[in-house]
């Protein structure tokens, strides 16, 4: 692994790396959603994909994990809607708040998508040595828990609020990520 120079450390080279040979994975991930959601967008998966996280999620929650702005989110949701994707239904508590459930087709689409993504992944493992299996699913394991934790921390300083000693009234930079696919840059959320 080439270091990168300057005051980086040997994890900022092995992200370089990373993200280098993530477009593989990525292109399995993009060629199976090409394939399998041609009824709807990018950002209508991404939607579908949040519902299912949060069955019941609302509408402002919604735009928030999407980031977008509530009236977009709602359009978002209405093409959903009428593409037989998602239901709206009333809150318990109060009416006025519309919860977001998925139907079955919608169901049925993310399954199809997994199992398309699940035999591309396959056949490329099948290529790969049993100990490069190992050590890959061994490494994606310990990256997803320390994504996870991260996630929880980023979450809990939003809900915390202003750093202190932050200036009232301005907002507070938080950690950002790139959403694969789009090149928007989004705080970073479970």
């Amino acid at each position: 692994m080439a270091e990168v120079p300057g005051p980086y450390g040997p994890e900022t080279s092995m992200a370089v790396e990373l993200d280098a040979v993530a477009d593989a994975l990525l292109t399995v991930w993009e060629a199976a959603r090409e394939r399998t959601t041609s009824r709807v967008s990018g950002a209508q998966l991404r939607a579908i994909m949040l519902v299912e996280q949060h069955e019941g999620i609302n509408l402002r929650r919604l735009a928030t994990g999407l980031d977008m702005l509530l009236s977009s989110a709602s359009r978002l949701c209405d093409r959903l809607v009428a593409a037989g994707m998602l239901e709206r239904e009333p809150g318990r508590f109060d009416r006025r708040e519309i919860s977001l459930h998925l139907t079955q087709e919608a169901r049925r689409l993310l399954a199809e998508l997994r199992d398309d993504r699940r035999q591309q992944l396959a056949a490329i493992l099948a290529d790969m040595t049993p100990e490069g299996r190992q050590a890959l699913l061994r490494g994606m394991r310990e990256f997803d828990e320390a994504a996870r934790h991260r996630s929880a921390s980023v979450q809990s300083v939003e809900a915390a609020g202003p750093w202190p000693g932050a200036p009232s009234g301005r907002p507070v930079d938080l950690p950002t990520q790139e959403r694969p696919g789009t090149g928007a840059r989004v705080a970073r959320t479970a």
